[in-house]
């Protein structure tokens, strides 16, 4: 099993933005310094949800500070910029880095980001599956050309070329995509890729989620052994207290108020109405679902979690309390009185 850190830099209610962001690369250093085996980064634009609006830029970051840990991006909003730009990103740093990048791609919400950066509707509409196809080609070919219906140009070499790392390791970077539809499964499934499954959704979501893809995967002519062998992502939350109690009275009072600031922050590109979650009901769910408790009950949690769905990646959101210190403690506790629970 392999359990790792989701990073938001989420700007709490009263904090800085350069606060949150120190708060993200601090954590992100402590998991590797407690054994931990991933940090994945968020990306948003234009609210204090998460104020990293380039995944891959702190990913870059992030490796150069680390050594041994995967870092990843969960995820880098594909309809908000180039497909060959954030391939020839990718490249880069899986090369710089030894093949310690993943890349996690997702359609993003309908939020203004798609005006600002050009995208329009249609990006996040029906542009995803060419955005998509064509990333995958200039991380898998020698040259490439642009015949979709959005990117259209002359074909071009391949500079750098992400098959050619040095001594042994992966041929190309891991892509990942985040799935929360049928639709989304099903193209991730037809390509082999793994899925990114959000937060938000129980183990019995995730199942079908899984089942749905292997069978798509089936149909698309998927080898077994790619069926079998690829490891999708849960996205999750953890807190780790000594009583159960302690744990969620933490995150319940803290996480509330920045889901209210944050997500209100939001802004639909064509003003479309929304319906947001409440803060607390939503909080308390999350901790109902995912390890927020005392050592052994949060390894039986996500154990439980991998027996039913089939999962044994995990990308667990540890800043919940929006304090340094706090989220320090909580990723040492999740990596050195959590993990080895589960070996």
């Amino acid at each position: 099993m392999r359990v790792g850190t989701f990073v938001l830099a989420a700007q709490f209610p009263g904090q800085g933005q350069g606060e949150a962001l120190h708060r993200a690369v601090r954590s992100a250093e402590v998991a590797e310094e407690s054994g931990l085996d991933s940090v994945w980064l968020a990306e948003h634009h234009f609210v204090p949800y998460g104020v990293c609006p380039s995944a891959t830029t702190l990913a870059a970051l992030l490796l150069g500070r680390t050594r041994r840990i995967r870092v990843g991006t969960a995820v880098s909003v594909l309809p908000n910029q180039h497909p060959v730009m954030l391939g020839e990103q990718a490249a880069l740093l899986h090369l710089t880095s030894g093949g310690r990048f993943s890349l996690g791609v997702g359609r993003g919400g309908p939020w203004v980001d798609l005006e600002v950066f050009g995208g329009g509707l249609a990006a996040y509409e029906k542009g995803f599956p060419e955005a998509l196809e064509l990333l995958l080609d200039w991380l898998g070919k020698p040259r490439v050309a642009g015949r979709g219906e959005r990117f259209g140009f002359r074909e071009v070499a391949v500079v750098p070329r992400a098959d050619e790392l040095l001594g042994d390791g992966p041929p190309g970077p891991e892509v990942i995509v985040a799935c929360t539809s049928p639709k989304s499964v099903k193209l991730a499934a037809e390509k082999g890729l793994p899925m990114l499954l959000g937060m938000h959704c129980g183990d019995e979501e995730k199942a079908g989620m899984v089942a749905l893809w292997r069978s798509a995967a089936r149909e698309a002519g998927q080898p077994a052994e790619v069926v079998e062998r690829v490891a999708h992502v849960s996205a999750g939350v953890a807190q780790i207290a000594d009583r159960p109690a302690d744990a969620v009275e933490t995150l319940v009072k803290a996480m509330p108020g920045w889901l209210r600031q944050g997500l209100d922050a939001h802004v639909t590109i064509d003003g479309r109405h929304r319906v947001m979650r409440d803060p607390v009901a939503y909080t308390e769910f999350l901790c109902g679902l995912h390890p927020v408790g005392p050592p052994r009950l949060a390894a039986d949690r996500l154990a439980a979690t991998a027996e039913r769905t089939g999962i044994t990646r995990f990308a667990l959101m540890t800043e919940g309390t929006g304090d340094l210190a706090a989220t320090e403690t909580n990723v040492q506790r999740l990596g050195t009185e959590v993990l080895p629970l589960l070996e």
